[in-house]
């Protein structure tokens, strides 16, 4: 019996500065997510699980955890940006800009602001995005930069240590 890989992701040359990526995958949030989250991680924030808690702070209802937020829209963007691996860099300038509730949709949209060569690994390149994710009426949730080692085309796919 034989396996065919097939290789899936882009890689360092198609990130062009200024592509723009529409990750098709939204991600509706239900209020078993905002307890699953709060009992996953012991987040015992009553803001998370307490509707009557959240909305004596004038919120509509319990919130869903602004991490669990942040992860699900980087999650989002995998297919389009990082499938192919490469570690992962870090993120800066992360601005949540409106608390999201169970029913909301969220939707990112990616833009390659910067790609450069890496000079500690040869064969790979630094490449980063600009993330932003919308509610299902089109209202700003949150956005972020980060960064990542993107493979470049024929480059080793492993490295190996002798």
């Amino acid at each position: 019996m034989t396996t065919r890989r097939i290789a899936r992701g882009l890689l360092y040359e198609d990130f062009d500065e200024g592509r723009e990526f529409n990750h098709h995958w939204g991600r509706t949030f239900t209020e078993h997510d905002a307890v699953w989250y709060s009992n996953m991680t012991m987040q015992y924030n009553p803001l998370y699980f307490n509707t009557r808690y959240a909305r004596q702070l004038g919120y509509q209802g319990t919130l869903i955890h602004p991490l669990f937020v942040f992860t699900t829209a980087l999650g989002l963007s995998v297919e389009d940006l990082t499938e192919a691996g490469g570690p992962f860099l870090g993120v800066d300038d992360l601005v949540f800009h409106r608390p999201v509730y169970a029913g909301d949709t969220i939707i990112s949209r990616s833009t390659v602001i910067s790609r450069r060569p890496s000079q500690s690994h040869p064969g790979w390149g630094i490449v980063e995005w600009h993330t932003s994710a919308v509610n299902q009426d089109n209202e700003p949730v949150l956005e972020y930069r980060r960064r990542n080692l993107s493979r470049m085309r024929g480059a080793p796919s492993q490295t190996s240590k002798e």
